[in-house]
């Protein structure tokens, strides 16, 4: 007896995976990033950058699979020459803002590091130019501006889409800052060498990316783009990596 139509059609076509609602697919990509934080907190170098990589194409996995595009991530195509003219005049800015804090000695220690030390000119562009596009700005928006925020924005709106990627970007940066206190002389005036001192500079750091946060998802508003934040993330830690090093 001949095989019926539908069999046919679902040799051709198996069967999808049903799709996952948006708080399961949240859920999913919090998951994803505890782990990839951990992660990227210890690994460097090449290892770090492979990881970002994956990462990022893992959470795009997940916004699809709970039915998003790359529009919801701030991706698509017609919003690129946009996000582009937004992310140059914000870098722009940044540089002028950099340049005059450099010159002015009542802000120029705020670019002091510790870390500087240990570096020579090439490991400072290696950073500027391949970690932080890669490792660091492609993985953080793609993650909390694109894929949280596009995923939250369905259910919560704006501001529930704001607070809650805000809110993760903040705690994202909780490892990264555990040696704050002892790396940057401006903050260690404030808060000490002492276990209170390093739990307020965490906190700070927390707080401080949680309000950029905020900025960052503006921008995407505002734009309509992910090109937006990506370029003013990338201008304020790749330069201040340059300024840093040419003050040190």
């Amino acid at each position: 007896m001949p095989r019926s139509t539908d069999d046919e059609a679902g040799r051709r076509h198996p069967r999808l995976p049903r799709r996952i609602g948006t708080w399961p697919a949240v859920g999913l990509a919090v998951t994803v990033l505890a782990a990839a934080n951990q992660a990227l907190h210890r690994w460097t170098g090449p290892w770090s950058l492979v990881t970002a990589v994956l990462v990022s194409g893992l959470l795009l996995g997940v916004l699809r699979w709970a039915g998003g595009t790359l529009a919801d991530a701030g991706l698509a195509r017609d919003t690129w020459a946009r996000g582009a003219r937004w992310a140059l005049a914000l870098t722009g800015l940044v540089a002028v803002v950099y340049l005059a804090g450099a010159l002015l000695p009542a802000t120029r220690g705020l670019f002091e590091d510790r870390r500087y030390e240990a570096m020579d000119g090439g490991e400072v562009m290696l950073r500027a130019f391949v970690l932080v596009p890669v490792g660091t700005v492609l993985v953080e928006e793609i993650a909390f501006r694109g894929v949280l925020y596009g995923l939250v924005l369905r259910v919560r709106g704006v501001v529930g889409a704001t607070a809650v990627s805000s809110g993760l970007f903040g705690l994202w940066h909780v490892l990264p800052s555990l040696h704050l206190a002892t790396a940057k002389p401006a903050v260690n005036s404030v808060v000490g060498d002492s276990g209170l001192g390093v739990v307020l500079a965490v906190l700070g750091a927390v707080l401080f990316t949680a309000a950029a946060g905020v900025l960052f998802c503006e921008l995407r508003r505002r734009s309509g783009s992910l090109l937006a934040p990506m370029g003013l993330h990338w201008a304020v830690n790749a330069l201040g990596y340059l300024v840093g090093y040419l003050l040190r």
